[in-house]
């Protein structure tokens, strides 16, 4: 299987699968009935100051994804379930940000597929 990355505010859809949300905060406007989460993981989004210092400046990702890697390399307990769990079944990592290309779900989920191209799905 794999792991996809989707706009919370998008429908859920059967091909979706697992749906984990990854934002510290939730998103504004939704209502959790129509979030249809599997699991909602705040321990997965970035901190808040790495965050507020990025503020989704394109002139800032590289930066961010390293950082952010870094951060993720110390909560490995949270990641590791779900990057195992994407080779039996499709994970969805689910963010509110408006910048599609420049969130941190985009980067969450290559550092997922790195991780397992490396390490397999133990």
């Amino acid at each position: 299987m794999s792991i996809a990355i989707k706009r919370v505010y998008e429908p859920a859809a059967p091909t979706d699968g697992y749906r984990v949300l990854v934002d510290r905060l939730w998103p504004r406007g939704l209502k959790k009935e129509d979030a249809a989460l599997d699991e909602w993981t705040k321990e997965l989004a970035p901190s808040t100051a790495l965050r507020k210092w990025f503020g989704h400046d394109p002139a800032r990702w590289e930066g961010f994804r390293h950082r952010y890697a870094s951060e993720l390399d110390a909560v490995a307990e949270y990641w590791r379930p779900l990057a195992t769990q994407s080779s039996r079944h499709q994970i969805t990592l689910l963010y509110g940000a408006r910048d599609e290309e420049h969130n941190h779900a985009v980067a969450l989920k290559c550092y997922l597929d790195a991780w397992l191209k490396v390490h397999g799905p133990h």
